[in-house]
């Protein structure tokens, strides 16, 4: 069932409406950055256990670069990128969905283009998450620049869990 703006769906049951409070019961909603990657597959997986077990709700975010910055490498197709793209967040949706039927979870799936880390930190204020899971990098560049995972550690607005 779709509701709201294009990029977002929802599945599984309703979560009931508490007020806000970070850090008390355990986390109400947890949120999950995916992209399709092994490490981020994990993430989605120990989170989505994790939300079953604390009876929380899981946002799933995916958030694919926007068509600007492919455009800036030399010899990339920006389209051939963006069709991928859509691919990798069109089964990610239809695991979203299988997912929620499967555990009885309520799974909210954001689909945003542009910058990971301000995307994820954008969701994460968005949804009042009490909880970040994203996988760590495996892009060996990473260690010296920072991942997004390195990044939203730093933060410091949320618990965040970095899967391997």
């Amino acid at each position: 069932m779709s509701v709201g703006a294009p990029d977002r769906d929802e599945y599984g049951p309703r979560t009931r409406p508490l007020p806000f409070e970070r850090g008390t019961d355990g986390p109400r909603v947890i949120m999950v950055g995916v992209d399709g990657t092994r490490t981020s597959e994990r993430a989605g997986a120990y989170a989505a256990g994790l939300a079953r077990r604390q009876g929380a709700a899981l946002v799933v975010v995916f958030v694919s670069a926007a068509s600007g910055f492919t455009s800036l490498v030399p010899g990339m197709d920006a389209s051939a990128v963006q069709r991928s793209q859509d691919e990798v967040a069109d089964e990610l949706r239809r695991e979203c969905r299988r997912g929620a039927e499967q555990w009885g979870i309520p799974v909210t799936f954001l689909s945003r283009r542009g910058d990971a880390y301000g995307e994820l930190c954008a969701a994460a204020d968005e949804f009042q998450a009490d909880m970040v899971v994203v996988g760590a990098s495996e892009q060996a560049g990473h260690r010296l620049v920072g991942s997004v995972a390195t990044r939203l550690v730093r933060t410091g607005r949320w618990p965040v869990v970095v899967v391997p």
